[in-house]
């Protein structure tokens, strides 16, 4: 459908250049589609419980316990200070061991997870740290567990947070995304690079742009809207 409408209205050369285009943005936007998605949700699953240890095991709450809290932050702030390019080659040996290649957006989805799940971990400690102190003094007065408070306090007052944060994580992880094509692993970044950076063709980079642009813009309103519907204020 798409390829007859471009037929008819470019050129038979243009329009062979317009339908190769297509054809590689498309795929290029699948890798980047899995690279993220994998990421995103290991970030879900290992960054919340570690935002949530780093702030619970503080001097201020209830399972106070130093070591795991200065070991959690170390790991954390480690991960967090490599940028991602180096990153990306210092774990290529795990990326081997886990799956058997470091090529491919799969691949790419290794270290990517990693910084996702630091990166995230933070978010959710600061969104944690906002919560109103009383709001948990009040749920240990009445003699609350500390699961429950962490299932009934904490993680429904900071869950505005968690989806911003979410936010903000997603869209970093398409940005970090534009790097795999180091490791071979492709997507929308790697296709404006090996084709508008070194082959001098600004149309695909004007496209990718464009498309990345579009993309963020969604997540971005995707996000803000299920954090204003999650938060209380503005119910």
């Amino acid at each position: 459908m798409i390829e007859q409408w471009i037929a008819a209205n470019f050129s038979p050369e243009l329009a062979k250049q317009v339908v190769e285009l297509f054809v590689d943005l498309l795929n290029a936007f699948g890798e980047t589609f899995l690279m993220v998605s994998i990421s995103t949700l290991f970030a879900i699953v290992g960054g919340l419980p570690l935002g949530f240890l780093l702030h619970v095991t503080s001097r201020k709450l209830f399972w106070n316990n130093r070591l795991a809290n200065v070991t959690g932050n170390f790991l954390v702030n480690v991960l967090r200070s490599i940028p991602f390019v180096i990153l990306l080659v210092l774990l290529l040996p795990l990326t081997q061991w886990v799956l058997g290649t470091t090529i491919g957006p799969t691949a790419a989805a290794v270290p990517l997870s990693v910084a996702a799940i630091a990166f995230y971990a933070r978010l959710v400690e600061s969104s944690l740290c906002e919560v109103d102190p009383g709001v948990v003094e009040a749920a240990e007065a009445f003699g609350t567990s500390p699961l429950r408070i962490i299932a009934t306090v904490l993680f429904p007052e900071a869950l505005p947070g968690f989806l911003r944060g979410l936010t903000v994580t997603l869209i970093s992880l398409i940005g970090y995304s534009a790097m795999a094509g180091i490791v071979g692993g492709g997507g929308i970044g790697d296709l404006a690079i090996r084709f508008g950076y070194y082959r001098y063709q600004t149309n695909v980079m004007v496209v990718t742009v464009v498309v990345l642009v579009v993309l963020v813009q969604l997540v971005q309103s995707l996000g803000d809207r299920l954090a204003s519907r999650a938060d209380k204020k503005d119910i």
